[in-house]
C-alpha cells in the first residue's frame, strides 16, 4: 500500500502503524514522485494527504482516474471540512479522514479500501477476459450475438441479417464455443463485461 504525504513525520507514523498490521508500505513525499515511480499495481490502495505542495491529493485522484488506474484512495488531512470531504468522495475517494485519526479508524478504512481494490481488480480481470473472448468472434458472429442477446428468435435473426436459419444456428454454436458461454444469459453477461451489451 502507498502513503503519499509531504510531512516525513506523518509518513513515518503511518508506516509504523500499517506495518504492525502486516501491510507492506511504500511512501512518497509528493504526488509527482508517486506517479513517476511506477504504475500502481492492482490489489493496492493509497493514503493521500489532500494538501501538499505541487499536485494536491484531489488532483492526484483525478490524475489516477484519467490514467485509468483503479487505485482506491483514502484522503487524510488536517484541514478537512464538509464541502471538501463531499468533493473527495464524489471524485471517488473511498474515505475522508481528518488528522489526528485513531489507529483503529485508519486500519478499518485501509481494510475497506483493500477490499474495494480486490473488487476492482476482479472486475478488470473479468472485463479483459470478456474482451479477449469477444475479440475472437467474426463480424457476422458479433451481429448474430447482439441480436440473440436482445432475445430475437433464430428465424428473426436470419431475416434481419439476410442469412439462412441454419447459418444462424451454426454462428450461435460457434459464438457459444468461442466465448465459453453455456446459456444466452451467460453470453449477455460476457457481452456486457466486454462493452458490447445490447
Amino acid at each position: 500500500m502507498f502513503v503519499i504525504d509531504d510531512d516525513p513525520a506523518v509518513r513515518d507514523s503511518l508506516t509504523l502503524l500499517l506495518e504492525q498490521e502486516e501491510l507492506i508500505v511504500e511512501t512518497f513525499a509528493s504526488a509527482e514522485s508517486f506517479l513517476a515511480a511506477r504504475s500502481p499495481v492492482r490489489g493496492n490502495c493509497a493514503i493521500v494527504d489532500i494538501r501538499m505542495s505541487g499536485m494536491d491529493g484531489m488532483h492526484l485522484q483525478t490524475e489516477l482516474s484519467r490514467r485509468g488506474i483503479p487505485l482506491p484512495v483514502i484522503i487524510l488531512t488536517g484541514h478537512g471540512d464538509i464541502p471538501l470531504s463531499v468533493r473527495a468522495i464524489k471524485a471517488g475517494a473511498v474515505d475522508f479522514l481528518t488528522k489526528p485519526v485513531t489507529g483503529a479508524a485508519l486500519v478499518e478504512s485501509v481494510r475497506a479500501a483493500l477490499a474495494e481494490s480486490a473488487r476492482l481488480s476482479s472486475q478488470v480481470e473479468a472485463t479483459l477476459s470478456a474482451a479477449t473472448r469477444l475479440a475472437s468472434l467474426t463480424e457476422r458472429e458479433r451481429d448474430v450475438m447482439v441480436l440473440a442477446i436482445q432475445g430475437l428468435a433464430n428465424k428473426e435473426i436470419a431475416r434481419r441479417l439476410d442469412i439462412s436459419h441454419r447459418t444462424v444456428e451454426v454462428h450461435k454454436a460457434r459464438i457459444m464455443q468461442k466465448t465459453g458461454a453455456e446459456t444466452l444469459v451467460d453470453l449477455a453477461k460476457i457481452a456486457e463485461a466486454g462493452g458490447l451489451g445490447a
